[in-house]
This record gives C-alpha cells, sequence and structure tokens, in this order.
C-alpha cells in the first residue's frame, strides 16, 4: 500500500480544461470501479494550485489509474497546461477520517 501526493499550478487560461479532465478520470473511475483505490482532488483557494491524493492498496501494489483512459488523457499534456510542473510525493498518513487507508 502507498500513499502519493501530487501538487502543481495550471496556467490561468487553462484551469477550466484541466477540471475538466480531471472530473472525466472520476467519472469513468466510477464508471468502472477498479478497486484498490482512494483518490481525491482538491483545487486550492488560489485557483489554479491542484493536489491530488491516492492512497493504493492492490494486491501487486499497481496503480488502478493506469487502466482508466481519462487518466492518460489528462495526462497526456499536462507539462502545456502548467505553470509549475507536478511534483508528485510518496506520503504516509498519521491520521484520517474517512479519507485514506491508514497503514
Amino acid at each position: 500500500m502507498g500513499e502519493v501526493v501530487v501538487r502543481y499550478k495550471v496556467k490561468p487560461e487553462r484551469v477550466e480544461e484541466n477540471q475538466r479532465l480531471v472530473e472525466a478520470v472520476y467519472a469513468e473511475l466510477a464508471a468502472s470501479d477498479p478497486g484498490g483505490l482512494r483518490y481525491a482532488t482538491f483545487r486550492l483557494e488560489d485557483g489554479v494550485t491542484f493536489v491530488h491524493v491516492a492512497s493504493i492498496d492492490t494486491p501487486d501494489g499497481s496503480n488502478p489509474l493506469r487502466g482508466i483512459a481519462a487518466f492518460a488523457e489528462f495526462t497526456r499534456d499536462i507539462a502545456e497546461r502548467c505553470d509549475e510542473q507536478p511534483i508528485a510525493q510518496d506520503a504516509h498518513v498519521i491520521g484520517s477520517y474517512g479519507l485514506a487507508a491508514r497503514s
């Protein structure tokens, strides 16, 4: 099991596009229900910063997002949409209330 936090800033003129792409990922997740994944995305108060938090709990440690077509579309040109590129960091849950599993 592992937790990952990803943070990035989108160009102001691409925020709505980015949000639509993120929403498409959630729509596909809801339809396919791949299991082994807890996932949340936040748009911060500045309107251009996005934070994704994923908790992966699959038997082989694989990330179910990699099998989601909408996620592939979301990541395809993310570098072009961003003023600050995504930074992914492994994280360790200290506490959680209904958001992520605790290891």
